[in-house]
């Protein structure tokens, strides 16, 4: 089956270069090729293509506006984000608005042909660096995020952690169940959520505790 494909970027050469690596594929087409957001918005509809590769640096529009506005064109349709840039906050807003992978500009023919395979199956893609990127500044937002706990507290998660009432923990840390009571609701307050159990989860995802 023939995948048909549009191509979106400013720069001549990346044009040619992407038709060049796509075309060598038995079962790619390249459809059309745009330079800027308008003519691509203008055309979509008449080229109706499976996938879309869109540079996220186009002059006369703000690409992040124009993945929503080509989605709600072409609903079926898959987008591809190439980009120079690697920032996380791009990252997630193009995917988003309704992008189905991002790949940078310095990647692998191999690698973008995968990416595009990939997103037509329905899943997302993100090329390595991007993967790569996005895991080192999730766990700095994350690291980030540990609320600061004192010894008292952390006594107090470990033992709930091990199923441990509030008594039980009154006994086993020679303080009264109104002071464990008091650690407790602390606990949540420090991690913004609902219930121990919730407080658990999060300081396991954060490594404050082990299994």
């Amino acid at each position: 089956m023939m995948v048909n494909i549009v191509i979106t970027d400013d720069h001549p050469m990346m044009l040619e270069g992407l038709k060049n690596i796509l075309t060598a594929e038995t079962d790619f087409k390249v459809l059309d090729c745009f330079t800027d957001g308008k003519s691509t918005l203008a055309n979509i509809k008449i080229s109706q293509p499976d996938i879309l590769l869109l540079d996220i640096n186009l002059p006369d529009c703000n690409s992040i506006e124009l993945v929503s506005l080509l989605k709600k064109q072409c609903p079926g349709m898959k987008i591809l984000a190439i980009s120079v840039h690697n920032e996380y906050a791009v990252i997630n807003s193009m995917i988003s608005e309704g992008a189905d992978g991002y790949i940078q500009k310095n990647a692998s023919g191999l690698e973008i042909i995968e990416g595009i395979r990939t997103v037509l199956q329905g899943k997302l893609f993100l090329c390595s660096q991007t993967r790569l990127k996005m895991s080192k500044d999730l766990k700095e937002e994350v690291l980030q995020n540990v609320p600061k706990l004192t010894r008292r507290e952390k006594e107090i998660l470990h033992e709930a952690a091990r199923g441990l009432t509030t008594a039980q923990m009154a006994e086993t840390l020679f303080i009264s169940p109104h002071t464990v009571e008091s650690h407790r609701k602390n606990l949540i307050e420090k991690f913004g959520v609902k219930s121990i159990a919730s407080v658990i989860k999060l300081a396991l995802e954060y490594g404050i505790i082990r299994e």
